[in-house]
């Protein structure tokens, strides 16, 4: 995918997949953290864990510590961005644990396998989704850097909690006062989605030790990119099957949910979708050729059918 500057040419799929391998390393070494836990609680969190995605929001983490100048050979600083991917994914994975239970979106599929509660029942999957939380601060708290764990702590409880994605669910779940403009369903999907989202682009710029600019730019970056994801989503939902996706679709408009398709219209949401983009790309100028990755990762958001 060529840049937005032309000098340089970025493989998003092969930066994805690269990023992907760092944080499933990461995460396959956890489960020697626990020798006292019921094996069938970590096979329930490896289920999910390893069960494949994108791995988005630690791509984010990775390439915004890097944007800052961040490098593998960052030694402190580099475990400190690891910890934060691996903590983003534990939390990431254990709302979509916990968002396909029956009490809340009931779905059977996720990432082209059966989703935990159908494996191993709604119980366990509870479990699994708490104890993946739990593990999410842990593993900041134990391999961050002293001066920046706080931190991050914070921007991920904040990022999950009443004020982001499981606030954002909450809005999500509530039939009485469903969104009913653009104004309310933008609220609605920057807590959701835009939420962690953008506390990925943060938490890196926070491990990198970055200044208050550049973790100005980065959180303003995520937040465009964050809606473009959820209006990408959205259009995906109406347009695409349950085989592309690896998961049920047309779910919201079942249920009456209003999406963007359904308020804007299809041209006009990949209309909105590509001037978050624009907006997303404008905010990161400052970082040059450092941030050809976020780039590439914006636009394969805008761009992707899948």
């Amino acid at each position: 995918m060529s840049s937005g500057t032309g000098s340089i040419s970025v493989d998003v799929n092969a930066l994805l997949a690269a990023s992907a391998q760092h944080v499933t390393d990461y995460l396959r070494g956890l489960p020697a953290r626990f020798p006292q836990s019921p094996p069938i609680l970590l096979k329930a969190m490896d289920y999910s864990l390893m069960a494949g995605g994108k791995r988005m929001r630690p791509a984010l983490v990775i390439e915004s510590a890097r944007a800052c100048g961040v490098t593998e050979h960052s030694s402190s600083q580099w475990k400190s961005v690891l910890a934060a991917a691996g903590a983003m994914e534990l939390i990431h994975t254990f709302s979509l644990v916990h968002d396909d239970l029956p009490a809340m979106d009931d779905d059977d599929l996720r990432r082209g396998q059966p989703t935990n509660h159908k494996v191993f029942g709604e119980a366990m999957a509870i479990l699994a989704g708490d104890a993946m939380t739990t593990v999410a601060f842990e593993v900041l708290a134990d391999d961050a850097a002293p001066d920046v764990a706080i931190r991050l702590v914070k921007e991920l409880a904040s990022a999950s909690g009443p004020d982001g994605m499981i606030g954002g669910q909450v809005l999500d779940m509530d039939s009485q006062k469903r969104p009913e403009n653009l104004t309310d369903l933008q609220r609605l999907h920057r807590m959701k989605t835009g939420a962690l989202l953008t506390a990925s682009c943060r938490m890196g710029a926070i491990a990198a030790g970055a200044s208050s600019d550049a973790l100005h730019s980065l959180d303003k970056y995520g937040q465009h990119m964050g809606l473009a994801f959820q209006i990408v989503d959205d259009i995906l939902d109406q347009t695409s099957t349950p085989e592309q996706l690896g998961k049920a679709t047309g779910k919201d408009a079942a249920k009456g949910k209003l999406t963007y398709p359904m308020l804007l219209g299809i041209e006009e949401s990949h209309r909105q979708a590509r001037a978050q983009l624009a907006a997303a790309l404008a905010v990161i100028e400052r970082f040059g050729a450092a941030a050809e990755p976020l780039r590439a990762l914006a636009r394969f958001v805008v761009e992707r059918n899948v």
